[in-house]
């Protein structure tokens, strides 16, 4: 039996001793009266009763025990040229201040403030600080639209606002002032006050009596010890991508959220103290929550945070150049950032020009890891690359393979197999587990481990209802695939992207895969459209390599032929375009229901994430030119 079925199967059957044991890596001020407390569920609660401080164990304990020489933070900045460092101890002091700055504006603890930033040192402080003082944080991401924003401001109630004067995108600056001001004037529930980071690349106008520049609050600041917080206590409420309406916010408590990040930094990432870490994501998304601020703090790495792009900032080597600079170990980004790569550097020769020798893993997640871009991957860098599955939701890995226990045996297209305490399950409609390779609907059997999210802010009824009615007894993921018979599990598609074409249930991620095995193919995306005979039928759109300069419709019918050969007549795949770029979210998820709309001329709305409209406008010409999208337009 491997280190990790031994593991797995303790957390199965002693939860309470094995996140007893976990919680160890945690310093609390006063232990848990109950690791798992069922008394209300399925409002499950972890650790309750013990009272901690997330701020104290991601910077405190670490300065206390000697180590704050060592650097906590590095900010590198190829959009701006600029690379900064801060020691535990310097950034510890920083955090004091805000933290501080926030009091005096009367935030306390359970007081709730937004954190609409760029991908600057502040975001990072911001949340810290917020932490330590007990205030709940809600992370906007930097640039969204000012009704996106007076949503989540109505919502969530804050009493302070913290943001920058503007973001920074290759070839443009983006100002946030004027989104902040706009979506204040929108929402009923007014900030007292709003912080602002004045960036010399457009320096924003201040309101006088409600604004304040930040170098000044926090210089004039006392620094502000930690308040002491319930295990069960809101951390932060994260709003879910892509929300319209009533904004659906992800609550985070405190003390299973360190318990779950700490342990899946030891033994998921297989992270010592001391060693680099960089996840190359933003703050505004979950991944920034767990692993480019909390998770690496906590268990005492070096965190990178990134302000830039795969590709353009200033060119495909952007990434290789960063992991030499800085030393990093480990790396989590999402697989389009590599396939955005591999369609700039076919060959991947731009690696080796680095020195990658203290580089050990790759890790990848929030769109499937398709196997052509695993294995690119794995060929250009020389080191084992790691697909993990997870969700806004639960804030760390539900599947994975885990260096930190001794890597298991990959199989490309699979996330591997659960982490411990996710009882993960393909049921049918009727909430029965089908057999092994058949594809459903993935579930999690309750309750769900220590650092998932326990409700959703302000509205439990909602939470029942969104995710724990359809399969009674199961958290509902949303997403669709298999597990085979060795219980490893393929995550083929979100539910609804279960297409069925005359009566044949197919999954457009085993298209997406056969397409994206073309030796031209950079990327692709595959959903259904209406037929009238069939019902739906399956079209795929792909970005080619570059350099390919073969006509469009050889290449097409090249596509269908493999389709046909690898899946088989059933899946009636007849048609495909070539496009420039796919429209995206800006975490990198791909539109795909969007196109579904677009492509069946429904009405469609202008998706709040999404990273560049103009890519809506070459998909649609796209679309039309092999006979849809004929009456689409945006609602």
């Amino acid at each position: 039996m491997s280190l990790y079925d031994q593991t797995y199967a303790r957390a199965m059957a002693d939860p309470e001793g094995f996140w007893g044991e976990a919680a160890s890596h945690i310093d609390w001020v006063k232990p848990w009266d109950k690791v798992l407390d069922d008394a209300n569920a399925p409002f499950y609660r972890w650790f309750a009763g013990g009272e901690v401080n997330t701020c104290y164990n991601c910077l405190d304990r670490h300065v206390a025990a000697g180590r704050g020489g060592q650097k906590a933070l590095i900010h590198d900045s190829p959009i701006t040229g600029s690379v900064r460092s801060f020691t535990y101890s310097e950034l510890l002091e920083r955090v004091s201040k805000a933290a501080g700055g926030l009091q005096a504006l009367g935030v306390g603890r359970g007081d709730r403030v937004i954190i609409y930033m760029p991908m600057i040192p502040e975001a990072i402080i911001a949340m810290l600080a917020c932490a330590r003082i007990g205030a709940v944080h809600s992370v906007v991401f930097g640039g969204f639209a000012s009704h996106e924003l007076a949503n989540r401001i109505d919502d969530a109630r804050p009493k302070v606002i913290l943001s920058a004067s503007c973001g920074i995108e290759p070839g443009r600056v983006v100002p946030y002032k004027p989104l902040l001001d706009a979506a204040i004037a929108l929402s009923a529930n007014k900030p007292s006050a709003c912080v602002i980071v004045q960036r010399p690349q457009s320096p924003a106008a201040m309101t006088a009596g409600r604004d304040h520049d930040w170098m000044d609050w926090e210089n004039e600041a006392q620094p502000a010890g930690c308040v002491t917080v319930a295990a069960t206590d809101p951390l932060y409420v994260l709003y879910t991508s892509g929300t319209t309406g009533t904004p659906k916010g992800i609550v985070r408590d405190n003390g299973g959220h360190m318990v779950a990040l700490a342990w899946s930094m030891r033994h998921i990432y297989g992270m010592q103290p001391g060693e680099v870490f960089w996840a190359a994501s933003d703050v505004g998304w979950v991944v920034g929550h767990s692993y480019i601020c909390y998770g690496p703090l906590l268990n005492g790495n070096t965190s990178v945070l990134f302000e830039g792009k795969p590709v353009g900032t200033p060119d495909a080597a952007t990434y290789w150049r960063i992991i030499e600079r800085h030393g990093v170990r480990a790396m989590f980004t999402a697989p389009t950032a590599i396939r955005a790569i591999k369609q700039q550097d076919p060959e991947g020769t731009l690696a080796k020009n680095f020195d990658l020798s203290g580089f050990a893993t790759l890790f990848v997640a929030g769109e499937r890891g398709d196997p052509n871009t695993i294995q690119w991957a794995e060929r250009t860098l020389g080191v084992p690359v790691i697909d993990h599955w997870w969700q806004t939701e639960t804030g760390w890995s539900i599947n994975a393979n885990f260096r930190g226990l001794g890597f298991l045996p990959v199989k490309y297209g699979s996330p591997t197999k659960p982490a411990p305490g996710y009882d993960v399950q393909v049921v049918d409609e009727h909430a029965m587990p089908v057999p092994a390779g058949q594809t459903g609907a993935i579930v999690i059997r309750l309750p769900l481990p220590p650092g998932c999210f326990p409700t959703l802010w302000g509205n439990d009824a909602a939470y029942v209802e969104k995710y724990l009615t359809d399969y009674p007894g199961y958290y509902k993921t949303g997403d669709a695939g298999y597990i085979d018979e060795d219980g490893y599990l393929f995550v083929m598609s979100r539910t609804d992207d279960i297409i069925n074409v005359a009566g044949h249930r197919l999954s457009t991620g085993a298209i997406e895969e056969v397409l994206g095995g073309h030796a031209d193919v950079a990327e692709c995306a595959c959903f259904g459209v209406a037929d009238a005979l069939k019902g739906q039928a399956p079209l795929g759109l792909v970005v080619l390599k570059a350099g390919v300069n073969r006509p469009h419709s050889e290449i097409v019918a090249e596509l269908v032929e493999r389709v046909r050969e690898r899946i088989g007549p059933v899946a009636a795949f007849k048609t495909a375009a070539v496009v420039t770029r796919l429209p995206k979210t800006r975490s990198g998820k791909i539109l795909r229901g969007t196109m579904q709309k677009i492509a069946d001329g429904e009405a469609w709305k202008m998706p709040a994430t999404i990273d560049d409209p103009a890519t809506l406008d070459d998909v649609t010409r796209a679309l039309r030119s092999v006979g849809y999208a004929k009456e689409s337009e945006p609602a």
